[in-house]
């Protein structure tokens, strides 16, 4: 190992000692040259005084390359900053040569050493042109003769000839490690159609062709547009998938490394680039002081919304921050994250939101001012055939969590609920609206600000279909698909977990915040578009299966109950929900003897759930023969479009 080594080191050196000895060469040779070219190439000038000058010359340009440092670049590499460097050598050995001409004429310490001054000028410049130009020689040469017969070339499309697409172009050929050709641009405005940037010439949409892309054996497609509309991506993207090309994309330019486009960055295109929603923008001055010196407290810290909002939070000037969750591996490897983040102010804390006596002692230790209250079961099957846990911990945990907010003076109580708590079909969405019901009757208490949030589904997090569907596809399928016609609205992990933020900053109290989250996206074709993105085919290579609605599954989420309605906010993209008036001592006296039923696993909970949320209607579930048969002859709620055009209406 020692011997490989300083064999290693030795072939470094000599090649940069190589680089001097050829710069050295080029440069006494300019120097020749620049006095042929001074006496119209002919030697009428005193030679003998030349073979003096030459000497001279090499040890200035040995003096000025070894301050410069401009031959240690590595030339196949060569780049704008090593011609700098090139240019501050030439112009150092310039002025260095014009300083001893002077002092000689004015000293006459060798009188019969004289360079006529344009010598030397015409000599800085055919150095500096003859240097450049013999490293771009040597790029070109390494480039085409000795790595294309060590790796495997892909022809490459680029399609966007703007900035974003130039940069994209430099990214691929400059870096040593990218094996793509770029054969051409591909781009909508006709004025640069037919043209030519950077000798690769630019072609309009229409050539996109499979005779066009096979004969020019085109493998990949890279888009690079910025700021381009999901809508517009999607549609593009979409025209791609039946070509026999892998369609990747360029990262926005917020996520350049450095400011700077590294190859490595350019991803194939994900189903979640295509989700027809606009990003939502948070106001973080205001989250920031609201958050300022305050001690919070995350329950379910370590799941999916509850560890991005610990991320979140991270960034800010808090006080303190307990992270309080059960899941001791999952909190366990939040930990080590944040600790190799360099983040140290927060407490970890296993425990379960369901234990008043233990989460009472972290009230009295830690003394919150801010409570964000994400702890809950969440699968829609698992709770149906388990009532007795979505109660205990969605229902129950929350009671504990809220009630002691409120004795313990706690300034926000931030609540996470979700879609599904809207005209609940099943018992994990009537467990969450049985929850939001019981902080609504702790507003009229008084004190603590009672707040909550409500999303649909979100990216990514565990039980997610995306992810789903990625192990299915990975698995060589089929996709499984409860059914053909079924919608969900989507929205990113870190926009739930801002979103919660900006409500507990927003909140005075009372409120439900809904998030307009664009259009409901129709499953069916998010499976479909996954395959053909993972270049295969619907059906030929993996086929959708279709197996039918679970227990207590919707075809269609809903952001609204009946009888709510919305008012605006600050925030175009975030409304308030109306919501319409409860009997709330008798609604508190309920959901009591619920928890308190559900402690003896007694088979009436259900039953007292939909009494005390009578819009629960279960669907395609056992416990539908507990329903009125007037509300199960209710005919399903169509595509939520509506309540978002409503909403839409309110905030114009």
């Amino acid at each position: 190992m020692i011997q490989s080594y300083i064999a290693n080191t030795a072939t470094r050196f000599a090649s940069k000692w190589l680089v001097l000895a050829i710069d050295l060469v080029t440069f006494g040779v300019t120097f020749v040259l620049a006095y042929l070219i001074r006496y119209n190439l002919t030697f009428n000038f005193d030679v003998s005084q030349f073979w003096y000058q030459i000497p001279f010359m090499l040890g200035v340009g040995v003096l000025a390359f070894l301050i410069t440092g401009s031959y240690k670049g590595v030339v196949r590499h060569t780049g704008v900053r090593d011609v700098y460097n090139i240019f501050n050598a030439i112009c150092l050995a310039s002025i260095l040569t014009i300083l001893v001409i002077l002092a000689n004429r004015t000293w006459a310490v060798v009188p019969e050493f004289k360079i006529p001054l344009s010598i030397i000028i015409i000599h800085s410049l055919m150095a500096f042109l003859g240097l450049t130009a013999s490293r771009y020689v040597f790029k070109v040469l390494y480039n085409n003769l000795v790595s294309k017969d060590i790796r495997y070339y892909k022809n490459v499309l680029i399609y966007g000839a703007g900035e974003s697409g130039i940069l994209t172009y430099n990214a691929l050929t400059s870096s040593t490690k990218s094996n793509m050709q770029v054969l051409g641009y591909i781009d909508e405005d006709r004025q640069k159609v037919g043209k030519q940037i950077n000798g690769v010439p630019v072609f309009g949409p229409e050539v996109l062709s499979d005779g066009f892309l096979r004969s020019k054996k085109i493998s990949e497609i890279i888009f690079s547009i910025h700021n381009i509309e999901q809508k517009k991506l999607r549609k593009l993207v979409e025209g791609m998938v039946d070509f026999p090309v892998r369609v990747k994309i360029v990262p926005p330019v917020d996520d350049w490394i450095n400011g700077e486009l590294r190859v490595s960055q350019i991803k194939p295109v994900q189903i979640e680039d295509l989700l027809d929603r606009v990003p939502i923008s948070i106001t973080n001055k205001k989250v920031s002081r609201e958050l300022a010196g305050k001690s919070i407290l995350v329950t379910g810290g370590a799941g999916s919304i509850g560890s991005e909002l610990v991320r979140q939070i991270c960034k800010y000037e808090y006080k303190s921050l307990v992270i309080l969750d059960q899941a001791e591996s999952a909190l366990y490897d939040l930990q080590q994250e944040l600790k190799q983040n360099g983040l140290h102010n927060f407490i970890p804390v296993v425990g379960d939101v369901r234990d008043k006596n233990r989460c009472n002692l972290l009230f009295q230790e830690y003394k919150p001012d801010v409570v964000f209250h994400a702890a809950a079961y969440k699968h829609v099957p698992l709770m149906e055939c388990n009532p007795y846990e979505a109660i205990k911990i969605n229902v129950a945990g929350t009671k504990v969590m809220a009630d002691l907010a409120l004795e313990h003076k706690v300034d926000k109580f931030v609540f996470v609920s979700t879609d599904k708590a809207v005209n609940p079909t099943n018992i994990m969405g009537a467990t969450k609206r049985i929850a939001e019901m019981y902080i609504s009757c702790l507003q009229k208490a008084g004190g603590t600000k009672y707040i909550t949030t409500r999303f649909g589904n979100v990216l990514g997090s565990n039980g997610s279909v995306i992810p789903l569907f990625r192990k299915q596809i990975e698995k060589g399928g089929p996709l499984t698909l409860t059914h053909k016609d079924i919608t969900r609205f989507f929205m990113t992990i870190p926009e739930a977990s801002q979103l919660v933020l900006e409500a507990g900053a927003m909140g005075e109290g009372g409120e439900i915040f809904i998030f307009d989250m664009g259009e409901s996206v129709r499953i069916f074709d998010l499976a479909k578009n996954m395959i053909r993105l993972s270049g295969l085919r619907y059906p030929e290579d993996i086929d959708i299966k279709i197996t039918g609605l679970r227990p207590g599954e919707k075809l269609y989420e809903e952001l609204l109950a009946n009888g709510e309605n919305t008012l605006p906010t600050y925030h175009k993209k975030i409304l308030i929900s109306k919501v319409r008036e409860l009997d709330y001592l008798e609604v508190r006296s309920l959901i009591d003897e619920l928890c308190v039923t559900n402690m003896f696993f007694n088979s009436d909970t259900v039953k007292l759930m939909k009494q005390i949320v009578p819009e629960f209607v279960s669907n395609n579930s056992e416990y539908s023969r507990l329903d009125d048969p007037k509300k199960t002859g209710e005919t399903p709620p169509q595509a939520p479009k509506a309540p978002q055009k409503e909403a839409d209406k309110i905030v114009s």
